[in-house]
Order: C-alpha cells, then structure tokens, then sequence
C-alpha cells in the first residue's frame, strides 16, 4: 500500500505538448507520475525523454480515454501498484478538423466555452438545476441540429463547432463532479493559447507556460477551491 504522504498522478494524453510539460513539472515537484497516451511508442518515448532529464519518478502506461477496457486497466495498476491516486489531470483530446489559419484557430479557441444559442447558454449556466441528463440533452440537441444543418438558424457556433460546444459541456460536467464528489478539487483550466502540435505552434505560450496552470491546481491542498473555470490562473465565468 502506498505511504500516506507520497502523492501519485495520472495525467492522460501526455507524450507530447501541454500533456508531456505537466507530467514534467508534476514530477519536478516529487509527484509519482503515470504519463499515458493512446500510442505506446510515442508514449515510451516521452518517457525515456523524462528520464533522460533526470526525472525517475514517472512511469508509462497505456490509455484510450475512448476505450472502456483501456481504462479499466489502467484503474486496476493504479490500484494494484499505488492503491491509490492522488491527481487526476484530464488532458488527452482529439481535434476533428483541419484549419490553416492561425488567427481563426486563435479565435476559436478564445472563445471555446462561449457558445451564442441562448437556449443552450441558459442551461449549462444554471448551476442550481443542473444534471447530467440535462447536459445531455445539450449535446443531443446540438447533434440534431448539426446533422439537419441547421447550426446557424440555431444560433451554434458554426466555426470549430463540435469543439466548442464540448468544451462547454465538460465546463458544465466539471461542476456537477464538484457537487457530487465534495471531498475533491475538482475544476477545470484554460492553460491559453500554448504552441503544441494541435495548433501548429501557432500559440504565444510556451509548453512550460501552458502547464503552470493545470500544475497549480493539481497540487492545490485538501478543502481548496473546486468547481471553477480558471482561465489561466484567473477565476472565469462559465
């Protein structure tokens, strides 16, 4: 069983960018880290590029975030090798479109957790008579409508679309984890725009820069804040 005081993390989505500096950092800070990623090799390699910086306590294993059975065995190692997990950073994502341009790219992100359909809006903003059902019926609506081709008569977000509107539905859902589970801290962070491949280092941050904000969080002490959207290191509305 793992001594009380030693601290371990997972962070998925970590051979590479923002992923990879946190791992970094974590461990920097005495943090047993398992940096995941859905390619073992890149993920190997990600490593060993830890490990040659000096930093032996990460540790590799294999993650589909979309995968039942990849995530299943990853929380039987966890807990079979730590019997416990003290830091979970959710970092692995997938961008379903190809853009060229830089400025809009920006703007998109900018803009991510805002989103003009004022139905939608009202809903993921009430804080109070928010659920997962409701959440839901969001994302559902807003397949309907993309399917019928109809994002601009509804007022959704019609450029980076499907981006957007998850990013507000995983704003939400952080919320309504707070709520259930409020022993944890748990929040969610904009690390701004950082150069990595997803962008193709069009950003202004470095990777190091990016990772600050996540880090601060995951190491923040038992009854610190939770449920909040931090832009950076600034408290946001959602």
């Amino acid at each position: 069983m793992a001594e009380a005081t030693k601290k371990y993390a997972v962070v998925t989505g970590a051979n590479k960018g923002i992923g990879l500096g946190i791992c970094r950092e974590l461990a920097a800070n005495g943090v047993t880290v398992v940096l995941t990623a859905r390619d073992e090799k890149r993920g190997v390699e990600a490593l060993e590029s830890l490990k040659g910086s000096g930093l032996s306590n990460v540790i590799f294993h294999q993650l589909d975030v979309g995968q039942p059975a990849s995530i299943a065995s990853l929380a039987d190692f966890i807990k079979t090798q730590f019997g416990k997990l003290d830091i979970l950073v959710n970092n692995a994502g997938v961008i379903g479109m190809i853009v060229t341009d830089p400025d809009a790219l920006r703007s998109a992100i900018a803009a991510a957790q805002n989103i003009p359909n004022e139905w939608a809006k009202g809903v993921l903003s009430d804080a109070e008579n928010l659920t997962e059902e409701t959440v839901i019926e969001v994302l559902n609506q807003f397949l309907k409508d993309f399917k019928e081709g109809l994002l601009e008569a509804k007022s959704w977000p019609t450029f980076f679309s499907a981006y957007r509107v998850s990013k507000a539905a995983l704003n939400a859902y952080t919320r309504l984890l707070a709520k259930k589970y409020p022993t944890f801290c748990i929040n969610c962070v904009c690390p701004g725009y950082v150069k990595t491949d997803i962008n193709y280092n069009s950003g202004i941050l470095t990777v190091e820069e990016g990772a600050e904000s996540p880090v601060r969080l995951a190491l923040l002490p038992d009854g610190g804040p939770s449920g909040l959207f931090f832009v950076r290191k600034e408290v946001s509305d959602f």
